[in-house]
């Protein structure tokens, strides 16, 4: 079982690589995996800054809340790249953004190759989570999920951020979502979620595919 931390910080445009070089060059000469870390991918979004970073243990119970031995290090190297996005932010740990909900398939399709991850960026209205999770729970127990090719869904908020982790096997996702559009099902969720979820950028958003962060860096233990 993999345990997932995502984190959301404010990032200064156009660093992306000088970002991806730090821990680049970490991730090649520590060893992460003896923290527990068995891979690490970012990617950003109109200023924000979204490492997903993916362990073997629940951080919880072992204690293991950091994702390299040189932590220190790459905390200094990115600081003036890299700053706090919630507003009460007092220490690392303020930056995780919580899980309200997750979804996978009783039983995951066979054969159906290496699923991809996209993750979805927009902005919550604060305190809607549970009905956003009770929206999607009725979606995802009905058959648009493997419709769609979607082998998961992690959900999860910071402050106004709302980030939505999904995993598919298929086509590319850009052509899940036009197919999607022609089905009532992907249309009828689409209008449940509208009073609480919006975009995060109102002025360059016309489609789903405009809410999808880029990945930029991605790690994995053994590469």
């Amino acid at each position: 079982m993999t345990f997932r931390n995502v984190i959301v910080c404010r990032m200064v445009p156009g660093s992306e690589q000088t970002v991806a070089d730090v821990f680049g060059y970490y991730d090649r000469t520590t060893r992460p995996q003896d923290l527990g870390v068995v891979g690490r991918t970012l990617l950003s979004f109109h200023g924000l800054y979204i490492p997903l970073i993916e362990r073997n243990a629940d951080p919880r119970v072992t204690g293991q809340t950091r994702g390299l031995p040189a932590f220190q290090q790459i905390a200094e190297q990115i600081a003036p790249y890299v700053t706090p996005y919630p507003r009460d932010w007092r220490n690392p740990s303020d930056s995780v953004a919580k899980e309200f909900y997750s979804w996978t398939p009783a039983e995951p399709p066979s054969d159906a190759g290496e699923p991809s991850r996209t993750v979805i960026v927009a902005r919550i209205k604060p305190g809607a989570e549970p009905t956003v999770a009770q929206i999607f729970a009725e979606s995802d127990a009905g058959p648009l999920p493997a419709t769609m090719g979607v082998t998961g869904r992690w959900l999860y908020s910071i402050d106004d951020v709302y980030l939505h982790v999904l995993e598919r096997v298929g086509e590319a996702f850009d052509g899940a979502v036009r197919q999607g559009h022609d089905q009532p099902a992907f249309a009828k969720i689409m209008d449940d979620l509208s009073p609480y979820i919006s975009p995060f950028d109102p002025d360059t958003w016309g489609s789903p595919l405009d809410a999808v962060a880029t990945e930029f860096y991605r790690w994995r233990a053994g590469d």
